[in-house]
Order: structure tokens, then C-alpha cells, then sequence
């Protein structure tokens, strides 16, 4: 089949071009429209009951995680000249298109008496005692309001927060960043003019500021990756026309690879931003495996045309399957149930595969219009340092093969100990780096007011108005009392605590009144929680915040009640022992017979998606083990070559989860793809060396050690060259600065180095263990020797 496949491209060769060339303009032109991604649940499937707890809590109380809060740290803060400068700052960031509402000491309201109307007066704080004219009794007045401690100040450190909540909308859109970027711009303009660092935090700031480094990362990786297997390539071939063919093979790949997330309705995710640069990396090693037989083939006869077509027809086969190999490899994704795998597993295993077919069609099509390879263009296939290097692998292969067994044997030994001290962690924002502001600045909110990642509590009475009744408000203060004995957890917030502020206005302002009614004075407070804001509340845009406080944190029929807590990012081992120790203290509050209690909010979905997201993965890579072996035997018929290449490849895989053991790295999403993506790009390796020894098999009479000998010799070269290429090519990653991405160049590298030695010593050693196993039938080669005297016929013609 495959040389009349090489005689199709070369007759149709210009056909194929122009097709090629069309389906990449009108890739390129999908690309263009691609976007990036800010949604935060794609990792967990839509079946998951979490997943469906945390909808349902969207769909009553609206979406969590639209607060971006900013923080200064002062002792000048009630300053006039500070005060007045961060009044005026407040104002500025009210006008944003973006930002909603700005909750802040300068926007703070305060709840008074009016005996006059019997109704509950509610003014902003500043506005009521004379503005920024009259400071000193805004602090006052504002330390005596035990509802705003640890909510916008913590007395103790002098630190001061705002939260700005920004439209849902405009946070599922580009739009995003141009309002978090003109908030940041602000801020920062006001941090110069007073000499004093600003911090940020919150979901919608970090999820911006990573998925900005995430595009900058993906151009970045995307150029360094062209430019140093362009290096590679010329030290190898020494041919401009040889690189500059491969480069344009990666490049379509690349265009395809990004409008095919368009076409499939996708947008950039921190998975798929990784496929543009894969494919640079897998994608030179079909131009090296394709020109190095070119170039062995033109060096034998020094014909062009039949160079090529033997090109084809020898390696078509072999690049088949390894592409093949490497789309299962991130194919299987696509069969695990979480939408941020499924997408990168399908738009990696298409674009694996199309680069097999512009390989395959461009490169003969190419190079039978190009002159014929001169001999400074083949000289490195008598590489001198290389075939030492061969003669030297020869030599442990064939006289301390006993030693490559050995050695084999202690790494796995090695490896399996480190592998048992594996551990299983994650944390929103563990891939920075240490010193990262955005990292830094989460420290800083965890540090001072518990951190900013959002924790929710919903209480179902399963009554109308049983949110309201008095034992149950009582139930939720205790609960918030005991929640704050946790140091994760920062300040709980529910309709409770607006009721407390109430009572407080009740008692004229006295701080020591800030408390759940009791019976004496329940009667009094409920007039005073139906009223509503004056027009002068409205008119200041803020004033209102009291009443949407307690129609936020209860839904309309006033049966659920909502108690939001900010905590710090403890991580994925942390947060299921703390939930398990908050939830007997809540059942004890709450009777499951009577009340329905759930906890959800992005902490608990960034914990469900972590861990189906690491299960999957496992699940995934188990699953192409199957289907890659399974092609093994389809293209083989032998379980020996199947055994031979489970050890070779099994080895490195245990060796690197050893390594990450030892070291500490743990498994979390980013490290645990490395297995899965190291496997279906290893086994390309055994698939070329297999290949070319069964082949060589016949050709020698069976004779085992000769074809070993022969196969080391003739796809050595090509092998380390690849190999090189990729180890290179997946390196660029460690210039990352997500630490995840830096694990997966490191490890996916040091994984495909082993897997290099592996199939260069182990293999062979174990392929000449065949000689007193037993060996294969002739009839197993058979699929390589067909149409051998066919292709004779068409090359003459």
C-alpha cells in the first residue's frame, strides 16, 4: 500500500500543495478568532453532585467569586491628606463600566433611629458626620461598628481592604481585563502619589493576571521551541532547505492545531495553551525520521525520485504509528468526563495525526522540486562522535549486557521507593513562583484577613421564613462563632450579621448591643430589617448596601440562608480535613432531619475538579497503555516484542514518579500529565527501532545478534536525534513561570532521556534474549516485505 501511496503524492504533488495550502489559510483565519478561557469549572463533569450543589447555589444567590479586593497596610490611614486621597480613589473606581459596587471605609453605611418614623435610617458614614471635613469622627464612629473589624481592617496590623464587585458579565469576557487592568491603574497611581504598596487579590484578578501569563507563556514557548529545534536542525542536517521544511511542516501544524479549537468551539485554556508548542516538539521528529531515510536512501544511489518514494514507503509505516501512538497518548483525554481534558485530548490527538499527513504529503512533494541533497547535507550520517557513541552502546549491549540488566533492575528497585513517597496536593495558585506579587499578595490577605478564596455555607430551613425566625438566627451566630476559632478561615458573613448591625442602631449605636435579638427586643428589630433605604442612601450609590447585604444572603421566599466565608488557599490535602471538621460542628447546629446544609463555592469545586482531574488522569494514562500496546500487537504479532515493550518504556515512566518522590514534587494536575504525554511520545521511539528490526530481520537470515548489531547502527542516529530534539523542545518549559509547566518540561525531558537509553540498551539486550526464548516466525515481517518488488516496478517507471 505504502509505495503507491509514495507514487500518488509524487504524481499529484502539486494538487496536494495547493489543498494544503487552502485548508491552512482558512485554519489561519479560524485561529484568529480564538480566545482565552476564564472559566473555573471546566475540570469538573457535569454530572458531579458538587458540581450540581454549586449551580443550583449560583442560580439562587448569584455568582461567587466576582470580589477583586485591594489593601494597603498604614498607620496614617485616617490621615487627612490619606483619607482624603483614598476617598477620591473609591469615587474613581465607582464610575468603572465594570465595577458594580465598591465596599470600603469611605462607602461604609451606618444604621441609626429615626424614633420620629419608627424605621430604620441607613446613610453612608462619611456623609452623615460631614464627609472627609470631619475625620476624626468617621474613625471614631467607624471602630465602634464591630460588623466592619476583620471585613475591611484588621486593628491589630493597620491593614486596610476595599472589595470591588465587578460585573459577571464583563468577568466571562475579554472585557476583564480592560477592568481589572483600569482598577489596577488606579490603584497603583494612588499607591505612587502616597509612597505606599498596594496588594491585590481576589478569583477575578488572579484568574486575569494568570491567564495574561498564560498567553504570554504560550508565544513565548511557541518561539522558543521553532527556535531551538531550528538550531538542532541545522547542526544536524546541515541544509537550510532541510530546516526551513520543517519548519514550515510545524508551523501549519501549529495554525491547524489553534483553528481547530475555534471549529471545535474552544477557547485557551492553561492545557490547550500547551498544544501550539507540542506540536512544534512531536512534529520535527516525523521531518527528522522522513529526511534522515531521504538522505541514507540518496547516499546509496543517488537518485532523487526514488529516494523519495522509498522514503515514503519506508517510513510511512513507522511514522503512522508513532503519531498514532502519540494521539492515544493525548487522545485518551478526550474519554474522561472533565471539559477542560476532553477538549485538550481532542484537539492534541487531531493535530497529532494532521501532522502525520503534512509530513507525509509536504515533505516529497517539497524536496522532488528542490535540488538533490549535496554531500555536506549527508555527512552527518558518518558522524564520528556518533558512531563512537553506537560502537559504544554496541559494546554494553553485546559484553556487559548482564550489567545494562543490573543497573535496569536498582533504578526500578530505587524508583519504586521513591514512588511510594508520592503525595497528592494542589492549591489555587501553587504553580506561581514564591516571589510572584500575585502569590505574594495572597499571603498578604491570608496574613491579615484570612485570605480571599470563597467558602460557602447554605442553610435550608425547608420553610418559608424559617430563615428569619429568631432560633434559627441564633443557630447561625454560634456557627459563626465556632467557624472563627479555625485560623483558615476568615470573617463569616450572612444575613445575621446585618441583623446584629441592626440591633446595634437599636440600642442608639452602643457597640456592646451588637448581638442576635433576643425575645425582649426581637419584636422591635423586625420593622426596622423590612425598611428601606432613604433617597438620600440611594442617591450616594451605596447606601442601600444594608438591604441588598440581606436580600444577598437569603433567597426570596426567605427559607435559605447563605453564610459566606473568605478562607486562605490551604491547598487540596487541607481543605477536605478542615470541611470534615467544620461539619460535625454544623450538623450538631442544624439537624439533617430539619435542615438541609451544603457546602459549595469555588473552594469546594477547585477541590472536586483537582481531584477528577488527577483520577482521570491515571484512568487515562492505564487506558493508553491498552490502546498503545494493542497497536503493538496489531503491528508486531508478538508477545515477546509486546513484553520487550512494556519493560522499555515502563521503566523510565517509574523512574521519573521515583525521581518526584525523592525530591518532593508532588502529583497534582500539571505533574501527572507528564505520564501520559511521555508515553505516547516514548513509544515512538521502541515503534522506530522494532520497525527497522524487523525489517532488517529477514534480510539477515534471522540471525538475531547480526539484525540487533545492524538495527543499533542504522536507527541509532536518528533516534538520539529525535530524542535530543524533543528533550530540547520540552525544556523550553522549565523557562516557565508557572512551577506545574516548569514539572512538566523537567520531568516530560528527564523521562524522554531514560527513554532514549532504555530503547537503545535494554531493548537490544532483550531482543537478544529472543535467540534462547525462542524467536519469531518469519511470517510476522511480512507486512514489511510486501510490495517490495511492486515498488521496484514503479520507481523504474
Amino acid at each position: 500500500m505504502w509505495h503507491r501511496i509514495a507514487a500518488f503524492i509524487i504524481n499529484f504533488r502539486i494538487y496536494l500543495l495547493v489543498i494544503l495550502l487552502g485548508i491552512t489559510v482558512f485554519m489561519g483565519y479560524q485561529a484568529t478568532k480564538v480566545q482565552l478561557s476564564y472559566d473555573s469549572t471546566g475540570a469538573i463533569p457535569t454530572d458531579n453532585p458538587k458540581y450540581l450543589e454549586y449551580q443550583e447555589f449560583k442560580k439562587q444567590f448569584g455568582q461567587d467569586g466576582t470580589m477583586m479586593v485591594v489593601a494597603v497596610q498604614t498607620d496614617r490611614f485616617f490621615e487627612a491628606d490619606f483619607y482624603k486621597a483614598y476617598s477620591s480613589l473609591v469615587g474613581q473606581l465607582q464610575k468603572s463600566f465594570a465595577i458594580e459596587s465598591v465596599l470600603s471605609i469611605p462607602t461604609s453605611i451606618v444604621l441609626t433611629k429615626d424614633t420620629i418614623s419608627d424605621k430604620l435610617k441607613v446613610d453612608r458614614l462619611a456623609a452623615s458626620l460631614g464627609g472627609t471635613n470631619n475625620i476624626d469622627s468617621v474613625q471614631s464612629t467607624f471602630l465602634n461598628l464591630p460588623f466592619y473589624k476583620g471585613l475591611l481592617y484588621n486593628p491589630e496590623t493597620k491593614a486596610y481592604m476595599m472589595a470591588l464587585y465587578i460585573n459577571k458579565d464583563v468577568l466571562a469576557s475579554k472585557a476583564r481585563r480592560k477592568a481589572i487592568a483600569e482598577a489596577v491603574a488606579l490603584c497603583d497611581a494612588f499607591g505612587k502619589s502616597q509612597d505606599i504598596e498596594m496588594h491585590y487579590s481576589g478569583l477575578p484578578f488572579i484568574r486575569t493576571q494568570v491567564g495574561l501569563k498564560i498567553e504570554a507563556e504560550m508565544k513565548m514557548f511557541l518561539m522558543l521551541s521553532l527556535l531551538l529545534t531550528a538550531v538542532i536542525l541545522m547542526l544536524f542536517f546541515r541544509s537550510f532547505s532541510a530546516v526551513l521544511a520543517s519548519m514550515v511542516v510545524v508551523a501549519v501544524g501549529v495554525i491547524w492545531s489553534v483553528g481547530t479549537m475555534t471549529l471545535l468551539g474552544y477557547q485557551i485554556t492553561l492545557l490547550t495553551a500547551l498544544i501550539p508548542p507540542l506540536i512544534v516538539v512531536i512534529g520535527i521528529p516525523n521531518c527528522v525520521y522522513f529526511l534522515n531515510k531521504y538522505h541514507s536512501e540518496y547516499s546509496k544511489h543517488g537518485n532523487k525520485i526514488k529516494s523519495l518514494l522509498r522514503m515514503v514507503d519506508r517510513m510511512g509505516i513507522v511514522t503512522l504509528f508513532t503519531n498514532l501512538t502519540a494521539a492515544i497518548g493525548f487522545g485518551v483525554f478526550f474519554f474522561t468526563k472533565s471539559k477542560i481534558l476532553k477538549e485538550f485530548g481532542l484537539v492534541a490527538g487531531i493535530n497529532i495525526m494532521s501532522l502525520f499527513v503534512i509530513s507525509l504529503v509536504f515533505l516529497p512533494a517539497l524536496f522532488s522540486y528542490l535540488p538533490a541533497p549535496k554531500s555536506k547535507h549527508t555527512n552527518y550520517l558518518d558522524s564520528k562522535w556518533l558512531n563512537k557513541l553506537l560502537s559504544l552502546i554496541n559494546h554494553w549491549v553485546f559484553v556487559q549486557r548482564k550489567w545494562i540488566y543490573i543497573i535496569s533492575g536498582l533504578l526500578t528497585i530505587v524508583s519504586l521507593i521513591g514512588v511510594s513517597k508520592l503525595k497528592t496536593v494542589g492549591y489555587v495558585v501553587d504553580d506561581l513562583p514564591k516571589k510572584d506579587k500575585i502569590f505574594t499578595d495572597l499571603k498578604f490577605f491570608e496574613k491579615h484577613f484570612h485570605g480571599v478564596m470563597p467558602l460557602e455555607i447554605v442553610i435550608d430551613t425547608k420553610r418559608k421564613n424559617g430563615a428569619v425566625s429568631l432560633p434559627v438566627m441564633q443557630k447561625i451566630d454560634e456557627l459563626g462563632i465556632a467557624l472563627a476559632d479555625y485560623k483558615e478561615l476568615g470573617h463569616p458573613l450572612s444575613f445575621v450579621d446585618g441583623v446584629k448591625f441592626a440591633r446595634q442602631a437599636y440600642y442608639d449605636g452602643d457597640s456592646s448591643s451588637y448581638g442576635v435579638p433576643n425575645m425582649m427586643d426581637g419584636a422591635f428589630i423586625q420593622p426596622y430589617l423590612r425598611a428601606k433605604p432613604n433617597k438620600e442612601a440611594k442617591a450616594n450609590a451605596g447606601g442601600d448596601m444594608f438591604h441588598k447585604l440581606l436580600s444577598t444572603f437569603m433567597d426570596a421566599d426567605k427559607q435559605k440562608a447563605r453564610i459566606s466565608i473568605n478562607m486562605e488557599d490551604v491547598g487540596s490535602v487541607r481543605l477536605p480535613i478542615l470541611l470534615d471538621s467544620i461539619s460535625p460542628k454544623t450538623y450538631a447546629l442544624f439537624d439533617t432531619s430539619k435542615y438541609n446544609v451544603t457546602f459549595t463555592g469555588s473552594s469546594i469545586i477547585f477541590l472536586e475538579g483537582s481531584k477528577f482531574i488527577i483520577n482521570s488522569l491515571r484512568d487515562s494514562l492505564a487506558l493508553a497503555f491498552i490502546m498503545i500496546f494493542g497497536c503493538m500487537i496489531v503491528l508486531f504479532y508478538s508477545w515477546r516484542i509486546l513484553l520487550i515493550s512494556f519493560v522499555v518504556n515502563i521503566i523510565p515512566l517509574l523512574a521519573t514518579a521515583g525521581i518526584m518522590g525523592w525530591m518532593g514534587i508532588p502529583i497534582k494536575p500539571s505533574t501527572v500529565l507528564v505520564f501520559s504525554v511521555a508515553l505516547g511520545i516514548t513509544i515512538d521511539v521502541t515503534i522506530r527501532f522494532l520497525v527497522s528490526y524487523k525489517h532488517e530481520l529477514g534480510r539477515y537470515k534471522e540471525d538475531i545478534p547480526n539484525t540487533v548489531r545492524h538495527t543499533i547502527n542504522d536507527t541509532g542516529l536518528s533516534i538520539i536525534y529525535t530524542s535530543l530534539i524533543l528533550i530540547a523542545g520540552f525544556g523550553v518549559f522549565a523557562l516557565s513561570n508557572f512551577d506545574g509547566t516548569k514539572s512538566l518540561g523537567f520531568l516530560t525531558s528527564l523521562t524522554l532521556l531514560l527513554a532514549m537509553i532504555t530503547n537503545l540498551t535494554l531493548q537490544p539486550a532483550m531482543l537478544l534474549w529472543l535467540n534462547k526464548a525462542g524467536r519469531d516466525k518469519k511470517s510476522s515481517t511480512k507486512w514489511l516485505e510486501d510490495g517490495e518488488d511492486e515498488l521496484d516496478v514503479v520507481e523504474e517507471q
